[in-house]
């Protein structure tokens, strides 16, 4: 007879109250019905290594959509449901509950979206990534928190091992390769020896995945606390250059990373810095195609391209006789984040120090002297003023003037030099 481990203490313990509160309601509402309700996947699997975790996926041997709506009966608002998968989200203040119905799934062809079926438990774990994300913990009353175990994943937790469930799971959908190595680095296990085997024969999969898919994948890359241990481990497989050839995971991103953190504490950097970074060896023209086939956001393809301009002025940023008005024209118009990962990326100590100049102090430097200002003063209403308050705003940044008195004085010696004053 196989052990039986039971949760419930864990569960008590790492979750917050008012989520046990609802669980074991659902549970008993589930029982109620005649069917059988689930904790899985993540969850469970950092219950048993003592991790943080309020991601909420349930299972029910039952119809889903039905269960969530009796959950919220009184607040309707609160579920968003997706018939063809038979799941439900419940949304709360502080977290979120996906409900599913167990399923089994099939695929038409490789990479494509599977077709899903309602099923048993053990089919709906089956489907699922890897053995230590297909563990269940019982909810109905008279069994609540028995581990459901079929798979070996509690051995595999032990053991520090990643391992899939069957020998297509690469294959019917390549983003678990993405996905294998973000646990194997996130939690310092190791793909199983017959894993590893698998993902290296699949790696020409990833083609057949959607750039949605991938970016999504890239996502949840970018907010792991050392993103670029996955870039590394990608690189050395040869996972990333299915990305670009271009892409590398070696030390210098490595540093790159580790310095931007610093850079952000206690903060986390943004994703779209570290994107930046990990794009930064890339030509213009590759840094398009990336931005095409991820169908990035505009704020992260701006942030890209941005970057990429900003490389091609290296050159003038580096020069010691660069004004401060002429590092203003250089990186005006430019993203902050753009601008951040440029001073990052730079092997130049001139053109660090010039953009740092800029984060610091430039961008934010202003002539006090308003267009209104200047009509008042004299200045003939048209294009001249716009120029005069351009090089005021110059003689600003170099620190020719350094009050409105001084704006004034200025634009009175250039007055007399063809404009007349009243």
């Amino acid at each position: 007879m196989s052990e039986v481990i039971n949760l419930a203490s864990k569960i008590e313990k790492q979750l917050p109250a008012e989520l046990v509160s609802f669980i074991k309601q659902a549970g008993k509402l589930t029982a109620s019905k005649g069917e059988s309700l689930y904790l899985v996947g993540g969850l469970v699997r950092d219950l048993l290594l003592n991790e943080a975790n309020l991601d909420i996926d349930l299972v029910v041997e039952g119809d889903a959509i039905a269960l969530a709506r009796e959950l919220v009966a009184d607040n309707p608002d609160k579920i968003t449901t997706h018939q063809r998968f038979g799941t439900a989200k419940l949304k709360f203040p502080k977290w979120s509950v996906d409900i599913t119905t167990a399923r089994r799934e099939s695929y038409a062809r490789p990479g494509a979206l599977p077709t899903v079926k309602p099923d048993s438990l053990a089919s709906d774990l089956f489907r699922r990534d890897f053995s230590i994300n297909a563990m269940a913990i019982e909810l109905n009353p008279g069994s609540y928190g028995h581990l459901i175990d079929l798979y070996g994943g509690r051995d595999d937790l032990k053991n520090k091992l990643i391992r899939i469930l069957n020998e297509q799971s690469f294959t019917d959908d390549a983003t678990r390769i993405w996905r294998s190595l973000r646990y194997e680095q996130r939690l310092g296990f190791k793909l199983d020896p017959d894993t590893l085997r698998l993902l290296k024969r699949d790696i020409p999969m990833l083609k057949t995945i959607s750039g949605d898919r991938i970016r999504y994948e890239l996502e949840c890359i970018l907010k792991e606390q050392y993103p670029e241990r996955v870039f590394g481990r990608a690189e050395e497989l040869g996972v990333l250059a299915k990305l670009n050839p271009s892409l590398k995971g070696n030390g210098w991103l490595e540093k790159k990373f580790r310095q931007a953190r610093k850079l952000y504490l206690p903060d986390r950097p943004p994703p779209g810095l570290y994107l930046a970074l990990l794009a930064y060896p890339l030509s213009g023209k590759e840094t398009e195609q990336l931005i095409l086939h991820l169908r990035l956001s505009k704020p992260l393809a701006r942030t890209l391209l941005d970057t990429a301009g900003i490389k091609d002025k290296l050159e003038p940023l580096a020069d010691t006789r660069l004004t401060p008005s002429g590092i203003y024209h250089l990186l005006h118009g430019y993203c902050p984040q753009a601008i951040t990962a440029s001073l990052l990326a730079s092997d130049s100590p001139v053109a660090r120090e010039h953009i740092q100049q800029f984060l610091a102090k430039l961008r934010y430097t202003r002539a006090t002297l308003s267009g209104n200002d200047l009509i008042k003063m004299g200045i003939a209403p048209g294009p001249g003023i716009k120029e005069i308050l351009n090089l005021l705003h110059d003689a600003r940044l170099d620190g020719k003037v350094t009050s409105k008195q001084g704006e004034e004085r200025l634009v009175r010696e250039w007055a007399a030099e063809g404009t007349e004053i009243r």
